[in-house]
């Protein structure tokens, strides 16, 4: 490997006066920095240039050993591909936002008697979708409420095609009972246009409806018409008084994007608007903004939540945007004009503030957490004399009985845990409920691309369980060659009680510490959090493997109809949601076979 310091000159000299992306490289071939240039030349030559940028930036110049560019057809393709490769390589020195893979919607299904429900991934036609909402709870919560209002039904397809009388959501007022007519389509179709109405934000023309309605009732003396309407009326005043904020313009669709900066941490929080209507907010934590701008850090987060995700029309910054190509790009990907402005004044104004006190507010939050999660590391740098201790990885083992088995790894970094970085192995070929086996398995996979110099080398390796499953570990660890990475078993003890934990050293010596211990207290999360994934994960494969079982066992049903039941429904979950008459639909799927399939399923 060459020493000799890095002379950018000869590159610079052939790089292009066009829109492009740089990528910078250390020596060990690490990517550092991804970065988009409208005139490649200018911008990566001003790196190597100026004398005023920050230490972090210095740092990043001085260890850069090799330069790589793409020229772009213009800016705006520039900008996709940079955000493409930040979010896929994850650059040491970019700002980076943890991507939520999607966001909850509520959908109003395509069928005669659409349904009411909660939704996350990618949408499909048939349905109408409302939203994104920025969380789980605020979806289902406006669900809850529609259902108050409107009682909309909820209930899996499975379920409504093969009722015979009112469930108990008719009973408590949340449904109007479709799946026994106890409504006729022509009122149920009145229903949904009221709930859509309401999602769009229209909640004064609903009420007129309403009013109108009830009027009309109790001219023609249908009373208890008229009440339920008046109950309607009552409950969709709640509604109004449960929203946070409300627009004095027509059904405002906006994100407001408000951002904190503070002891060297950033908040950025997130409040969506859709039809004047405040459906909550969320905040995130970048990693490697310490020393960036605000402005290039609102810029970072835009283009990397935005880009490739659906858009309101209007985004109210709490800096102004200097980047006209990143509007532009938003318009075009979302089919509408897409505007980005500064809320200095009026409605936005109040917007924003709000937004910039529940980013103090989280921010606060989350440097006291992470002031406890300081406290916690060091106490276990401490503890096992590693001062330099960063990176934990965590491995458990779950199954039933040697059923479905899985192996979980979860890794806490720089003071967090990290779900992105999380992996599930599935266990195959072993004596079923073989431990041991199952643990030096996953290991093995997790490990083995280490040794090739791809990944990254945890500090502490813990392994859930005694000594045979340190052992197992150990034996893994010397095949592979890193037999210098420390491995310390987490026991539950005898009494398998929280606080009672031994840790188990490679020697075979045990120690208990202080149930009130902050070094054990990070263990105990970071091995909890590796139980849980492992057998969330194992649940999901042993149901799968069971209806899959279920399929097999079918008289009648061989290879070719499995094949067409699951191609015809996409998948095993929805052929068990499926009723008699969706069933029977399928080729090779008579009437009787098809309810032999329901009642097998359940």
């Amino acid at each position: 490997m060459s020493t000799e310091p890095f002379d950018p000159k000869p590159i610079l000299d052939g790089l292009p006066l066009l829109p492009g992306v740089y990528r910078y490289f250390d020596a060990q071939g690490a990517l550092l920095y991804v970065g988009k240039a409208k005139q490649l030349k200018k911008r990566v030559s001003s790196y190597f240039q100026k004398t005023n940028i920050s230490p972090r930036i210095r740092l990043m110049v001085g260890r850069i050993a090799r330069i790589e560019t793409t020229v772009t057809r213009s800016e705006a393709e520039a900008l996709l591909l940079e955000n493409n490769l930040i979010k896929s390589l994850r650059p040491r020195y970019n700002i980076l936002f943890r991507d939520d893979k999607s966001y909850p919607y509520i959908v109003l299904t395509g069928h005669d008697f659409p349904r009411l429900t909660y939704y996350r991934g990618s949408p499909n036609k048939k349905h109408q979708y409302f939203g994104p909402f920025p969380n789980s709870n605020a979806a289902k919560e406006s669900i809850q409420l529609l259902q108050k209002v409107f009682r909309i039904r909820t209930c899996e397809d499975s379920v409504f095609n093969n009722r015979s009388r009112p469930c108990l959501l008719h009973q408590i007022h949340r449904c109007t009972a479709p799946c026994v007519n106890l409504i006729s389509a022509e009122d149920y179709r009145g229903d949904i246009r009221k709930a859509v109405l309401l999602l769009n934000g229209k909640h004064n023309e609903v009420g007129q409806m309403l009013r109108d309605a009830m009027e009309r009732a109790a001219a023609a003396m249908r009373y208890e018409q008229a009440a339920v309407l008046r109950d309607q009326l009552r409950d969709l005043h709640t509604v109004q008084q449960k929203q946070f904020v409300e627009s004095t313009g027509d059904a405002t669709d906006a994100d407001i994007i408000a951002l904190v900066q503070q002891d060297g941490a950033t908040c950025v929080n997130l409040a969506m608007v859709r039809g004047g209507r405040h459906l909550g907010d969320k905040s995130f934590f970048p990693d490697h903004a310490e020393e960036w701008a605000a402005e290039e850090i609102m810029q970072a987060f835009i283009a990397q939540h935005y880009l490739e995700r659906s858009v309101p029309s209007l985004l109210i910054l709490a800096v102004a945007n200097q980047d006209e190509t990143l509007a532009q790009l938003l318009s075009e990907q979302a089919g509408h004009p897409v505007r980005v402005v500064q809320g200095l004044s009026g409605e936005r104004k109040q917007w924003l503030e709000m937004a910039q006190r529940n980013a103090v507010l989280a921010l606060t939050q989350r440097l006291a957490q992470q002031g406890g999660q300081r406290a916690r590391l060091e106490k276990l740098r401490e503890l096992l004399a590693l001062p330099e201790l960063q990176r934990i990885e965590c491995f458990d083992i779950s199954h039933t009985m040697g059923e479905a088995t899985v192996a979980s790894c979860v890794v806490f970094d720089e003071q967090d845990i990290r779900p992105p970085q999380y992996r599930r192995y599935n266990i195959t070929g072993i004596t079923p409920g073989d431990d041991y086996a199952a643990m030096r398995q996953a290991l093995h996979k997790r490990y083995q691309k280490l040794t090739q110099g791809e990944g990254a080398r945890p500090d502490l390796l813990l392994i859930d369980g005694g000594l045979g499953q340190l052992h197992a570990a150990q034996a893994v660890m010397a095949e592979l060659g890193l037999s210098d990475l420390l491995l310390v078993g987490v026991a539950k003890g005898e009494e398998r009680k929280a606080g009672m934990e031994q840790l188990i050293y490679a020697d075979g010596t045990a120690r208990r510490l202080n149930s009130d211990n902050p070094a054990l207290h990070l263990i105990q999360q970071v091995r909890d959090e590796a139980h849980r994934y492992a057998i969330t994960g194992h649940r999901a494969k042993r149901g799968k493997a069971r209806v899959a079982s279920s399929l097999e066992e079918i008289s009648g049903i061989g290879d070719k109809r499995r094949r067409n039941l699951l191609t015809h429904f996409g998948g095993l979950r929805e052929v068990v949601q499926a009723s008699v008459e969706q069933l029977a639909e399928v080729e090779g799927i008579s009437k009787a076979l098809a309810e032999q399939i329901y009642q097998q399923l359940h």
